[in-house]
């Protein structure tokens, strides 16, 4: 064997120990890709219990704790009243206890402990309360069906021990996905849609859905129903609500201009379905709830947040624009239609005094009264659709602010109309 072939068998020699060794560290001592099954009991409700067989999971989870501005400047889980930022909410819920206490959202591990500490809640708060708060809900429908709704909402919080967490989204059992608010089960069915049958990626945003939806509470039996029927769009409810379903006829009557209000819930489902995420197939999960790794594993973060605080993981999967330009996007986004969401809840604000004035007026024409009265109840639902949501329009820019814009001009009609009815109209 000559000194060549002697100097090549030596570097063959090398390279199959070299790759020996590679391949040993990446399959023998390779890190966990998947996380693997743990079986917990039905029922359990505790997510620590959870943690201790999912503890990146439940670390992403606690990170909910943190409370801290959004990255834009809207919305964020800082316990501050918004009124602060829009004084109108004053006027808008006057005779209403949104009007005495409207904190922002501090997420789902301060669920229960906000219920508890909320102004709006009295000695005749329901049980309906709770259907949005806890994992005990499940147990609560198991047990009762909708007369759960109905009871005393200090005889549940009694036993509702956790806030939101695991086992609202997950079976125990086999860590599925999972729906356990009935009132979405049952809105969806008579939308022809069966929850039972969904897919993963379907339920990567029901089990958002079940909660971050707007919905109101059956007169006489607090039943949770989702205002569906007609469509998702905030002309489409209200087109419902117009029907007074169920009897229902509004939230509260206002004070001054006795309007019958709604008052809207959060419908961030409804918003995202409609614009261009929910449209083209990005679920819920995938922006707020992005994929990490953590020393070769890959799990699903918990920490329930902006897309802004995690923009690599929820945003650059789908755009490459890279991140200054896609944060300037958003905030764009959210500038604009907080500056319209501003000025319509100012609108509406002013023409809740306009038609006060006209109606303590002498003999007001009772017809353009009435017309003032119906153009402001649609104009605050439209404006509180939108402000009543948690991303300042972003899930759906185009529509929120042509909502908006209907919110302003609605107002300005109702504002016309109040001096119609007053005689005092200059044009």
């Amino acid at each position: 064997m000559n000194r060549t072939q002697k100097l090549l068998v030596a570097f063959l020699s090398f390279v199959v120990l070299f790759t020996g060794v590679i391949i040993s560290r990446v399959w023998i001592f390779k890190p966990q890709s998947t996380v693997q099954l743990v079986r917990l009991p039905a029922g359990e409700y505790d997510p620590e219990i959870w943690g201790k067989s999912y503890p990146l999971e439940y670390s992403s989870y606690k990170k909910n704790l943190e409370m801290a501005p959004s990255p834009t400047g809207y919305d964020g889980n800082l316990k501050v009243q918004k009124a602060e930022m829009q004084p109108e909410l004053y006027t808008n819920f006057k005779g209403n206890p949104f009007s005495e206490d409207y904190t922002e959202d501090r997420g789902h591990p301060y669920a229960m402990e906000d219920l508890r500490e909320s102004k709006r809640i009295g000695p005749a708060a329901k049980g309906a309360c709770i259907t949005c708060k806890t994992p005990y809900l499940e147990q609560a429908y198991q047990e009762m069906g909708w007369g759960y709704a109905s009871k005393p909402l200090t005889e549940l919080m009694d036993k509702a021990k956790h806030s939101v967490s695991c086992a609202n989204c997950h079976d125990p059992e086999t860590m599925g996905l999972r729906v356990i608010n009935p009132a979405f089960t049952e809105a969806m069915q008579k939308r022809g849609i069966d929850v039972t049958k969904a897919s993963r990626e379907e339920m990567r945003s029901y089990v958002c859905a079940q909660c971050h939806a707007e919905y109101y509470f059956e007169p006489g039996t607090f039943k949770v129903i989702f205002p569906w029927e007609k469509g998702l769009t905030p002309q489409q409810m209200y087109e419902y609500y117009s029907t007074k379903p169920n009897g229902f006829v509004r939230d509260f009557i206002h004070p001054d201009s006795q309007v019958p209000v709604l008052k809207a819930q959060h419908p961030d489902y409804e918003e995202w379905q409609n614009g261009v995420h929910g449209q083209f197939g990005v679920s819920c999960a995938d922006c707020h709830m992005p994929y990490m790794r953590k020393s070769g594993q890959k799990y699903t973060s918990h920490w329930i947040t902006s897309p802004m605080k995690t923009i690599n993981e929820s945003c650059t999967p789908c755009h490459t624009q890279g991140k200054e330009l896609l944060y300037g996007q958003v905030k764009a986004f959210q500038d604009n239609v907080w500056q319209l969401q501003h000025t319509a809840g100012q609108t509406i604000a002013r023409a809740h005094g306009a038609i006060q004035k006209a109606g303590a007026g002498t003999n007001p024409n009772q017809t353009e009264l009435t017309n003032a009265r119906e153009l402001l109840r649609r104009a605050q639902w439209y404006w509180d659709y939108v402000a009543s949501a948690n991303s300042m329009g972003f899930h759906n820019p185009v529509q929120e602010l042509n909502t908006l814009g209907q919110a302003i001009d609605l107002a300005h009609q109702a504002i016309d109309a109040a001096n119609k009815a007053a005689g005092t109209n200059t044009l």
